[in-house]
């Protein structure tokens, strides 16, 4: 694990040689001569790097050990190109969360549940602050403020890291990251770790195969974006995807299954105030771009009208995620988010639109044990004045885990075996 504190001796060097990397790199900039920075970035480091072991030799002192001279390396590295002393905890495969409470007071959250507490990941609170502003400035396609005006970051990292930090609004600077550790994984390789059984695994190829609309459903960190990839791994390379995300996580346009791809986030207004673009707009976009299906990372807002109307009106197989505790949970959370919009819609015109839309909801939670499983399936039938109507297929079992409870619809059924599924599956457990 790499969450030990970097060796005094490498800190030490780190900080001579930065200013003399800086330098050069500025002189570069000033040349013209930066087309691309991460190659001009690592090149510049090794020169540095290499010439103090030269000049430390000519000087009699001890050769610099092998690792402390690729722990420097990296180091710059991280500072130039990175996100400074946090890039090896990013980068370290076993941690999942990385959480920040001023430069020295951080936590780190590992696969297994055990969190513990680390080295600082800065000298100071503006020293972290500067380095999150470089980091914003050099990726994505669009401007990302961090300062007092606009005192919140989102960001996703090179490898799918999600980071959000604030400031200002806080007493220190407060920086949150989650990794995720399945970029690309099937729905079978899901049911291999235990997530659900192999009979559900098959199920919900078949649901994507009959183009089904799915709201994926669960609490904080109960792995909806991982569902959300393994149910896309069932879709076929010849479909067109939209994705609309804030920020990107489902990272499907880097999927070579996937060819066809346009992922979309929404964009803050600059510091004049203009040009902001949010999620109501581009999944309304979405739905004017020929798509095969359209997956919302996340319904948040007001995006659940033009989302529902989309559904409703041919976009079928599109997928999306809610922040909800249960099925049921699901459709109020949907209510009330276009009941908060500017259109104001009634619960009832709401739940005729899920009901036209939605065809199944999987709530997704954890176990005692903090395992992130499925909780429970519910198929959408119909709905009233009062209530969408639904069939509970899977309900919470023991330690959580969903167990059968009803069966399909017809429709549905004919849906899934006219994609080749075996409904006498649906009874095997885990």
């Amino acid at each position: 694990m790499t969450t030990s504190p970097m060796p005094a001796q490498v800190a030490v060097l780190r900080d001579e040689l930065h200013a003399d990397v800086s330098n050069r790199l500025a002189a570069a900039v000033r040349r013209g001569e930066v087309d691309d920075r991460v190659t001009i970035v690592e090149a510049l480091v090794a020169d540095v790097v290499r010439e103090y072991t030269v000049s430390a030799l000519r000087r009699g002192q001890p050769a610099v050990a092998d690792e402390i001279r690729e722990q420097l390396r990296r180091s710059l590295l991280d500072a130039f190109i990175g996100l400074g002393d946090l890039q090896p905890l990013i980068d370290d495969p076993d941690i999942e969360n990385i959480d920040v409470n001023g430069a020295e007071n951080v936590f780190v959250t590992f696969a297994g549940g055990k969190r513990v507490r680390v080295g600082p990941v800065a000298f100071s609170d503006e020293e972290l602050v500067d380095t999150l502003r470089k980091v914003a400035a050099s990726l994505g396609v669009q401007e990302r403020r961090f300062d007092p005006g606009l005192p919140r970051l989102n960001l996703r990292l090179p490898g799918g890291a999600r980071l959000f930090a604030v400031m200002s609004v806080t007493d220190r600077v407060h920086v949150s990251i989650r990794r995720h550790r399945f970029m690309q994984l099937t729905l079978a390789e899901l049911a291999g770790l235990g997530t659900m059984p192999p009979a559900m695994a098959q199920l919900f190829e078949a649901m994507v195969a009959a183009r089904l609309n799915i709201v994926v459903s669960g609490g904080m960190d109960t792995g909806k974006t991982t569902m959300v990839r393994a149910l896309c791994s069932a879709i076929g390379p010849h479909e067109r995807i939209i994705t609309v995300e804030d920020p990107y996580e489902l990272s499907l346009n880097t999927d070579p299954a996937h060819p066809d791809v346009v992922p979309m986030q929404p964009r803050d207004p600059n510091i004049e105030g203009s040009g902001g673009i949010d999620m109501v707009e581009l999944v309304r976009w979405a739905t004017r771009m020929n798509p095969s299906r359209v997956i919302v990372g996340e319904v948040r807002g007001s995006e659940v009208i033009p989302l529902l109307n989309a559904l409703n009106q041919g976009t079928d197989g599109s997928m999306t995620t809610i922040h909800a505790s249960s099925t049921r949970e699901a459709f109020k959370k949907i209510a009330g988010y276009a009941r908060q919009s500017k259109e104001q819609l009634p619960f009832d015109v709401t739940y005729q639109l899920i009901s036209g839309g939605v065809h199944v909801v999987v709530q997704l939670g954890k176990t005692t044990d903090g395992a992130r499983v499925v909780t429970g399936v519910r198929e959408v039938v119909d709905a009233d004045a009062t209530q969408v109507r639904s069939n509970e297929i899977y309900t919470p079992g023991p330690n959580r885990r969903a167990v059968p409870a009803s069966r399909f619809s017809d429709v549905t059924i004919d849906k899934l075996l006219d994609v080749g599924f075996d409904p006498t599956t649906l009874g095997r457990g885990w």
